[in-house]
C-alpha cells in the first residue's frame, strides 16, 4: 500500500509560479513512475510529468518548458514546479505513482490560475 499526499496549490495569476510537493509513504525508490497528472472540469484526467526511478522524465506538450518535476529522495517526496502558468492549467492536480505493479493516487490539490 502507497499512499499519496499533495499539497501546493493555490490560487495564482497568470504568468505567476506554484509548486505542487506529493509527499510518500514508501521509499521514493521502490515507487516508479511517479509523477502528475490533471483533470480539468468537464475533461479527462491528463498526464502532466512523470519520472521513472533512473530520473527520466516525460511531459505533456502543453506543458514542456515551463513546467519541471524532480524528487528529494530523502524527503520521499516529488515536486512539480509550475512557472508562466495560463488559465488553461486550472484543474485538479493528482500525484501517481506505482508501486508493485498498482497505481496509486493521491487526493488532488487545487490549482486555479485566475486574475
Amino acid at each position: 500500500q502507497v499512499r499519496l499526499v499533495e499539497s501546493g496549490g493555490g490560487l495564482v495569476q497568470p504568468g505567476g509560479s506554484l509548486r505542487l510537493s506529493c509527499a510518500t509513504s514508501r521509499s521514493i525508490f521502490s515507487i516508479s513512475p511517479m509523477g502528475w497528472y490533471r483533470q480539468a472540469p468537464g475533461k479527462k484526467r491528463e498526464l502532466v510529468a512523470t519520472m521513472t526511478r533512473g530520473g527520466i522524465v516525460n511531459y505533456a506538450e502543453s506543458v514542456k518548458g515551463r513546467f519541471t518535476v524532480s524528487r528529494d529522495n530523502a524527503k520521499n517526496t516529488v515536486y512539480l514546479q509550475m512557472n508562466s502558468l495560463k488559465p488553461d492549467d486550472k484543474a485538479i492536480y493528482y500525484c501517481n505513482g506505482r508501486h508493485r505493479e498498482s497505481d496509486y493516487w493521491g487526493q488532488g490539490t487545487q490549482v486555479t490560475v485566475s486574475s
